[in-house]
């Protein structure tokens, strides 16, 4: 297709899908033996949508990459920003000081530790917060029969979340550093996945019931990029 570059991947799947990553490149996934003149189509079809993702601001990116982990670094959680703060301890902690997250560890200096530190912390935190908001959830819309067979919170590569035929439930554990509302959100969102496994006009309606402002809540995720 000119002016626009794509790479392909091809895979067991159903469908074509088309990812425009943060670095502006085009990827294409389709089913194993697509003509290439069938992607060529396709993507030629979603020009506009293409175009519009490659002409965006660059959005807000959540791992902890390309980082120097030094004083003054600035790190969301829970939707709030918070400036690091290393502290020489011979006690490993993480502590959350109105604007400052401190970092207590024996060697400050230490890029690594500092980083695994920090991350295993934020870890431990997305388990636990998004495990009882996920329980919180499902428990105060039970009338809707929400009952998925699992939870899974792990780091995801290209997904806030999940849900597997087998009504199992993955949430990014990354979502931990946005605001309460989106996580609230996208949890609702792979619940209603339960009732309805597609973004189909019913998937919609029952996602609108019980999130009437989802759109507004989308539009603010879409401001992130997980890589």
């Amino acid at each position: 297709m000119e002016d626009i570059r794509y790479d392909v991947i091809f895979s067991c799947r159903r469908s074509i899908s088309i990812i425009v990553r943060p670095d502006k490149s085009v990827t294409v996934r389709a089913p194993l033996r697509t003509p290439m003149t069938t992607i060529d189509k396709f993507v030629q079809s979603k020009t506009s949508w293409i175009r519009k993702h490659l002409n965006s601001e660059p959005g807000i990116r959540l791992a902890h990459i390309n980082r120097k982990y030094t004083d003054g670094e600035v790190f969301l959680y829970m939707g709030k920003e918070y400036k690091l703060v290393r502290i020489s301890s011979e006690e490993y902690f993480i502590r959350l000081r109105e604007d400052e997250i401190h970092a207590g560890l024996k060697d400050t200096d230490d890029t690594d530790k500092v980083r695994h530190l920090i991350s295993g912390w934020f870890y431990f935190k997305a388990r636990e917060i998004i495990t009882n908001e996920f329980l919180r959830i499902t428990d105060k819309y039970s009338t809707y029969g929400f009952r998925p067979s699992g939870l899974v919170i792990r780091p995801l590569r290209s997904r806030w979340g999940s849900c597997s035929s087998g009504r199992k439930i993955t949430l990014n554990s990354e979502l931990i550093k946005l605001d309460p509302a989106i996580i609230d959100y996208v949890i609702i969102h792979e619940l209603c996945h339960l009732k309805y496994h597609n973004h189909g006009p019913g998937f919609y309606k029952l996602l609108e019931e019980i999130v009437p402002d989802y759109k507004s809540l989308r539009k603010e995720l879409r401001k992130f990029h997980i890589r």
